[in-house]
This record gives structure tokens, sequence and C-alpha cells, in this order.
């Protein structure tokens, strides 16, 4: 059966598990990229090693969440074009997004390699943190472009049910990353230098075996290579992975407003507890990002297909399966936190700080299940505004504020931001569950005007 045939007929749970278990893994290599960097420096260099990752994080998330929000708004446009057997504007999706992904990335490096150093005090890093996060910086950037179009690729290739090529490609990148990242910082002792350089160089390898795949794809599609933007193909693109960008921009965001609160109130060593938990924080996510990009492309081929009935049942099958995974998960974690803790650093006091911070900060994590799930699904949708301020509200409408409050308003200082993440999850997850619901019941309409529909034909048939 074809993957188109299988997005409109097979079995729900089967493809869910079919597309989020590699997507997941694949989720899981990527992040060993930044992980790997912190347990080599956090070993090798320190404490302030890794205070100065995490001011260049939120540049790093920006730029990843660029080149999802092109990635996502290709392969959704592309399932959707290809559910309404429009090869054509299949073949402009492609050409299109790939331009774009890379001539996005040129102007944002020069930037980068101009006005790093404001742009981290900008983030919060103290002049004890500033010199190495500006020499991360400056070498970590350069395999950016890199990065921004094997994700583009990865995303492609899922969506045309091709998901091995993105596993073996951040596979490679992953392995190329731990070898490089001990020959350079442990054997060598390059430091944060080292750790950057090794990033560079193991993104160059994915990118170069995932670019070896799509190539036959383009064949396939009978694509040449060249420089394209039609703005009617660009705008819908972003237009739709907008609000992918802002869930990984928002985590950048996030973190620079939480380095400055930490910064003003408890100094380096908190911003040192969030650099550490924030790496075990993300593995949680990439679980419910796994499944809830899973559904997306059978969502979306069903929004092409008008199968409504069979759209609604996607919605509350990923609901319910990411759901009962999170809760797995969140328990595993809330028991073995000391130990994942210990994997990146040594130091007794920022072990006992980060435990206490990050079983605060997870406390009702399961319930957010059906927050991402609401995110993905209306981008399939095509519903582009509801999708975006989804997606704002968890962290920029409510954590942003609640956070301030209880850091300045409060006087809780740490404590203050690590209780913003459960708050933020209730309200969140409360407002999704709304939207979900009140979903439910529009897709119950539509559901009832096709059969209207098809009743009058076969009336007009029976009279005739």
């Amino acid at each position: 059966m074809s993957n188109n045939k299988l997005f409109g007929e097979g079995k729900i749970s089967k493809l869910l598990l079919k597309f989020s278990i590699p997507i997941i893994f694949s989720y899981l290599i990527s992040e060993l990229y930044n992980m790997v960097d912190t347990i080599f420096i956090g070993k090798e260099v320190g404490g302030s090693g890794i205070g100065a990752l995490v001011m260049v994080f939120p540049i790093q998330r920006i730029i990843v969440a660029l080149s999802i929000m092109i990635s996502v708004g290709s392969s959704t446009a592309l399932s959707r074009s290809n559910g309404n057997r429009n090869f054509n504007e299949s073949r402009m999706i492609l050409k299109n997004g790939f331009t774009l992904s890379y001539s996005m990335m040129i102007p944002i490096t020069i930037a980068i390699l101009l006005f790093g150093d404001k742009i981290l005090m900008m983030f919060g890093a103290s002049e004890n943190l500033l010199g190495l996060a500006k020499e991360y910086l400056t070498y970590v950037i350069f395999g950016s472009i890199f990065l921004s179009l094997t994700i583009y690729i990865s995303d492609i290739l899922i969506a045309l049910g091709k998901s091995k090529v993105s596993i073996i490609s951040t596979s490679i990148g992953a392995v190329a990353n731990i070898i490089m990242d001990y020959i350079l910082v442990v054997v060598f002792g390059f430091g944060v230098k080292g750790a950057a350089i090794a990033t560079t160089l193991s993104q160059i390898a994915g990118f170069i075996y995932a670019y070896y795949h799509y190539r036959k794809v383009l064949n396939e599609y009978n694509i040449t290579l060249g420089f394209e933007l039609d703005k009617n193909i660009v705008l819908p693109i972003v237009f739709v992975g907008l609000s992918a960008f802002i869930i990984e921009a928002e985590d950048g965001i996030l973190m620079a407003v939480l380095n400055n609160l930490l910064a003003s109130t408890v100094g380096d060593m908190g911003i040192i507890v969030l650099g550490v938990i924030s790496k075990v924080y993300m593995f949680l996510f990439i679980f419910l990002f796994g499944i809830a990009s899973a559904m997306q492309p059978i969502a979306a081929y069903n929004v092409g297909a008008r199968n409504y009935k069979r759209l609604k049942s996607v919605m509350y099958e990923t609901s319910i399966f990411a759901f009962i995974t999170s809760m797995i998960i969140w328990a595993l974690m809330m028991i073995f936190t000391p130990q994942l803790i210990r994997i990146f650093v040594d130091d007794i006091e920022v072990i006992t700080e980060s435990v206490k911070a990050f079983r605060i900060m997870i406390a009702v994590f399961p319930i957010i299940s059906v927050y991402y799930v609401s995110i993905f699904y209306f981008q399939a949708r095509g519903n582009a505004k509801t999708s975006i301020l989804i997606s704002i509200l968890r962290q920029i409408i409510i954590m942003i504020p609640v956070s301030i409050i209880m850091v300045k308003g409060f006087n809780l200082g740490a404590m203050g931001v690590w209780l913003s993440y459960p708050v933020a999850d209730i309200l969140a997850s409360l407002a999704s569950f709304m939207l979900i619901r009140n979903e439910g019941v529009e897709l119950n309409l539509e559901v009832k005007r096709q059969q209207l529909e098809r009743e009058k034909i076969a009336n007009k048939y029976v009279l005739h």
C-alpha cells in the first residue's frame, strides 16, 4: 500500500507508531548535538562552560526554529498537494522550500559574526560567561546552514514516507559529534571552541548523506537545481510553518528571559542549573513533538482529501496516544532525576539544586500533551492563526509574565522561575482542550454536510 493510501485508509494507531518512532528517534539523535557538547564541556571545563552554552542556546534555538518553520510549512503543503493529486504544485513547493532554507541562513550568519557579543549580552551573559559564549558561537554558527538544510530535507522525506534517511543522517551527525568532541575537547583540550568545531563538522557530515538521498527525490519529481522564490508558494509555507517557528523560537526567547531573571537574583549558579535541567527537560518534549509530527502528514492528507470523519479520529487517537506516552516518560524521569542530572555535572551543589528544580518544573507535565497535539493538528488543518495563537500561549503569553511576577513581584528568586512551568502547563492545557473539543463539534458538522450532499446526489440519480 502506498503512503498516500496508508494516510487515507491505514489503521491510525499503527500509522502513529510507524511514523512517530523514527521521528522521535531522529529528534533524540538531533538533541545529542547540543547535549553531547554539554556533557563534554560540563566534565572538562565545568559549570562556566555549561553557562556559556546556555547563553548561546537562545540563538541556536531561533536558528533551528526558522529552519523548522520552512520544513514544516513545506512538508505540510507537500502532503496537502499530494492529497489533492496536484503534483505540479508539489514540485514548486520542493524547489522553493529548499531555496528558502539556504538563502535565509546567509544574512543570519553575517549578522551573528558582526554582532554576536551584543546579542549575547542582551540574552543575559555576564562578564564571566561572555568570553566563552562568544568563542563557542563564533565557530558553531558556520554549521547552521547545513543544519537548516538537513532539517528541511528530513521533514520532506518523512512527509513522503522515507523516514529512514532522516534517522541515518542524524545518526551520522550525532556519532561524528561524539567522536569529534572527544578528540577536540578531551584529547586536545580545545574546550568550548573544540565543541563548537565538532558540532559544525558533524552537521556537515549529516547533511552530505541527507542531500545524496534528496537528489533522488528531485529526480523522481523531475526537479532541476536552481534558485527559485515564488511568493505564491513561499508565503503560504512561511505562514503555515510560523506556529512551528514559535514553538521552537519561544524556547530561546523564554531562556533569554529566564537567564536575565536568574542572573539578577541568584547569579551564574541559577543559569548553570537552568542549563543542566533544560537538557533533561527537552527529552520529555521530544516524545510529544515526535507523536504530533507523525500525526501532521496523516491529518494534512485527510484535510486535502476532505475525509473529515477520519480526520476527527486522527485528532482524538493522537491525543490519547500522546497522553499515555507522556505519562510513562514523566514517571520514569521523576524517579530517575538524580541519575539523569549526574550525566552532565559532578558538582554536588548543582546536582541538588537541579533535582529539586526539575521535579517542580515537570510536576503536571502529562496534561500538556493535548497542547502540543492541538498545535500540530491546526497546522495540518491549514488554520495557521489558531495554531500560532496556541503556540505563543504557554511560554510567551502565560509563562514569561508569570515568571516575572513570581521573581520580581513576590521575590521568590529561582523558585519563582521553576514554579512558572507547572502554572503555564495547567492554563495552556485547559485552553487547548477547549479548542480541540470545539474542533470535534465542527468536524461532526462537516461529516453531516458531506452525508447530506451524498444523499442528494443519490436521490437525483434514482429520480433520473
